[in-house]
This record gives C-alpha cells, sequence and structure tokens, in this order.
C-alpha cells in the first residue's frame, strides 16, 4: 500500500521535503534545518529467539543493546542483517523507519525511547530520499492501524 495514502486514509496530517539520498545520520543532519521535528534514529534489531524490532531514539542518543534487551525481557539483542530488514519490511538499509511496518506482517514491534513523547518526529516514509514530519500521537495511531505492538522505553 502507498505510504502517502496510508497516513491520509488515517487522517494522519504530515509534512514532507524530498532530498538527495541520506544512509546515516550525518549525513541527514541539513534536514533538521528545513522541516520542524525531532531528529530520528532508527535501528532494526532482532532477539536471540528470533524476534524484530525498530528501535526509535533521538540522534544525539547511544542505544544501550543491553538496557534494551533487558526492558523487552529478552537475553540478548543484536542488529538484524540486511537481508532481514528487506524481507520483513521491503526496505533497503538506510532507511529504516518505523513506517516500513506497512509492509509487515505484524511480526515487528516498535520500541520508542521515551524522550520522544509529546515530540514532532522526522522520519524517512519507507525511502531515504524524503522525510516526513508528524506527531508522536499520529505515530502511535499509525502502529495501531497496522496491528503491531509498540513499547516505550
Amino acid at each position: 500500500m502507498d505510504i502517502y495514502k496510508f497516513l491520509t486514509q488515517l487522517g494522519i496530517d504530515y509534512q514532507k521535503i524530498n532530498h538527495q539520498s541520506v544512509s546515516t545520520v550525518e549525513e541527514a543532519m541539513f534536514i533538521n534545518e528545513q522541516i520542524d521535528g525531532v531528529a530520528c534514529k532508527n535501528l532494526f534489531l532482532k532477539s536471540s529467539d528470533k524476534q524484530f524490532f525498530i528501535y526509535m531514539m533521538t540522534v544525539e542518543r547511544r542505544a544501550d543493546l543491553k538496557y534494551i534487551a533487558k526492558q523487552i525481557g529478552s537475553k540478548r539483542l543484536s542488529f538484524a542483517s540486511d537481508e532481514e530488514l528487506v524481507e520483513l519490511l521491503k526496505l533497503i538499509p538506510g532507511s529504516v523507519t518505523p513506517l516500513g511496518i506497512i509492509n509487515d506482517n505484524k511480526r515487528v514491534k516498535i520500541l520508542i525511547d521515551r524522550e520522544l513523547r509529546a515530540q514532532r518526529l522526522l522520519i524517512h516514509p519507507n525511502i531515504n530520499t524524503a522525510t516526513i514530519s508528524i506527531t508522536y500521537d499520529d505515530l502511535l495511531l499509525f502502529i495501531n492501524a497496522c496491528g503491531n505492538e509498540y513499547l516505550i522505553i
């Protein structure tokens, strides 16, 4: 399904900008000057028992995988492979986004850093040549509409 149509069907108001391809946080820093919101870093993770997660946090934060694993009751977390990213979310490396769950079969859980609450969020709309700005509440609405689970940590 087209991500923009789905957002519109849900009544989600978003701002969008197109830009050059960006695959890293460093490459994307210029976007903050062009659109309102908090830049997010999204990591595609998997547990030792093959559960998959997208962990969302501010770009300034470092991910403590041991802490995150403890919060979700997992023994260990690691980065999922590029192949798993393509298989589960139909995304290419460098474009990890919670909006990718539109392509998922409810296997990927979204983990959201509590620092993102009540913020306007900057995320890729399933491609890394555009960025959209949506509210935190609208992100939760989107996740619920897709039928995936989320956890604030």
